[in-house]
């Protein structure tokens, strides 16, 4: 699973940011292991898998109308298994495989930074890195998000800590490290996830879930002002 200020800011734009003074809740979502297939660092186009369920969830998340942002760390740019170039066209492969099916992710951010690095220019300790909140910062300025109202989703616990680290929902999937880190590590975390689920469609389903329960009382309060 899993230098320059440019790179952290990998995102491919699809949609314009929302109207000024409105935020909305958004959904972060990890890559490997979580959006594609865990196989160690992506070296090459004809390793990366998208799971066949990811479509389906993003596309489920697009017709409720919350931004899909994939946020990564990409380290393996750092320790010259390969380029910046190859993360960007892994993520345009994965864009046009869920845009086929009908589903959209609305930007990729990725860090390519290790504090080892072996490439000085990417031996960073910087601040977009998972999990500390620079990707998420940098989507949040574009899409006017509500971090409070958000989720994390990914198959590690560095994935969970972004979630708490910006106050944000987190939910673990069984997919990739998931299972394994679930089920070895789990008595050592300080904080279990908000939600757990065997892949992204079964977690994208319970966050919708809870984000109706949470606007129906609101409707509910709207009708007895009138």
């Amino acid at each position: 699973m899993k230098d320059k200020k440019k790179s952290v800011g990998g995102a491919r734009r699809r949609r314009p940011s929302a109207a000024a003074g409105h935020t909305k809740p958004a959904a972060f979502l990890d890559r490997d292991g979580t959006v594609c297939d865990e196989v160690g660092y992506i070296n090459h186009l004809d390793r990366l898998r998208v799971y066949p369920w990811a479509a389906d969830a993003v596309r489920r998340l697009n017709q409720a109308e919350i931004p899909v942002i994939v946020v990564t760390n990409q380290s393996g740019v750092g320790r010259g298994y390969f380029t910046e170039d190859l993360v960007r066209q892994a993520h345009r492969k994965i864009a046009a495989q869920l845009a086929a099916r009908g589903a959209r992710v609305d930007a990729f951010y990725y860090c390519p930074h290790h504090p080892t690095a072996p490439l000085k220019a990417y031996r960073v300790n910087c601040r977009c890195r998972k999990p500390a909140p620079g990707m998420v910062e940098k989507a949040t300025k574009r899409f006017r998000i509500d971090l409070k109202s958000s989720y994390v989703v990914g198959d590690s616990y560095r994935d969970m800590r972004l979630g708490f680290n910006i106050g944000a929902r987190t939910a673990l999937v069984m997919t990739g490290y998931g299972r394994g880190e679930y089920e070895y590590h789990r008595r050592q975390w300080p904080r279990m996830p908000d939600l757990i689920a065997e892949n992204l469609l079964e977690v994208v389903k319970r966050i919708l879930a809870e984000s109706e329960s949470s606007v129906a009382p609101r409707r509910t309060r709207k009708r007895k002002k009138r």
